[in-house]
């Protein structure tokens, strides 16, 4: 067994992340908006609090050189990327598709598409394949008011992974599951929401709580 603690959205807020690590996982994962529209050398500070290995994808409020940022911290950026741990496999995409709000870290639909693809290619197939994705799927966890927002180009990948890990709607903490894949959105963590993920040893044993420090 495998246990992962999923944060997102915590926007600068590093307040709780001793009471989040004293949930004893064996890894993090951190699915975007680390910063409130920076400053990018909070994530260093953030990596250094956490002791175990950690995984990051950045958020539609984060700059964009928040990369380079992750790239010489602790954490392991997965923005386009791939990368195993035991017996699960991350892939990531961070950002999102294009919101009304114009935030510093918003992709076009294609090129979203692109950096998905990108990441599947250099990912090795695991008992356990998880995506790590700030924008949802579209269709699932992804409702402002009556509207669907989430990523086309997300919910055409869903089917090459077991589990989706996404954020950005914080009103849309919850997990469900379609056509044999879970998704998981934890909740803000600036507000003291996240997720432990439970993996066992067989392909498709993966447990999801959703708690509150």
């Amino acid at each position: 067994m495998m246990d992962v603690l999923l944060l997102a959205d915590l926007h600068g807020q590093l307040g709780k992340l001793e009471a989040f690590l004293d949930l004893q996982p064996d890894f993090v994962i951190i699915a975007g908006d680390l910063t409130q529209f920076g400053p990018c050398d909070m994530v260093k500070k953030m990596s250094s609090l956490i002791d175990v290995p950690c995984f990051a994808v950045p958020g539609n409020c984060d700059p964009c050189d928040i990369c380079d940022a992750l790239e010489h911290s602790d954490c392991v950026n997965l923005h386009g990327s791939s990368f195993s741990i035991g017996k699960v496999s991350l892939a990531g995409i961070g950002g999102s598709n294009p919101t009304p709000f114009g935030t510093p870290f918003e992709l076009q639909e294609p090129e979203i598409e692109r950096l998905i693809v990108q990441a599947i290619s250099h990912m090795d197939r695991n008992v356990h394949n998880v995506l790590i994705s700030h924008a949802p799927p579209l269709g699932v966890l992804d409702l402002a008011g009556e509207d669907h927002v989430g990523s086309t180009s997300v919910k055409n990948h869903m089917k090459e992974f077991d589990l989706v890990c996404c954020a950005h709607m914080h009103e849309q903490r919850g997990i469900e599951e379609v056509d044999g894949v879970k998704v998981v959105n934890p909740g803000p963590a600036s507000e003291g929401y996240c997720a432990m993920i439970h993996f066992g040893d067989e392909p498709k044993e993966i447990g999801i709580e959703l708690l509150r420090v």
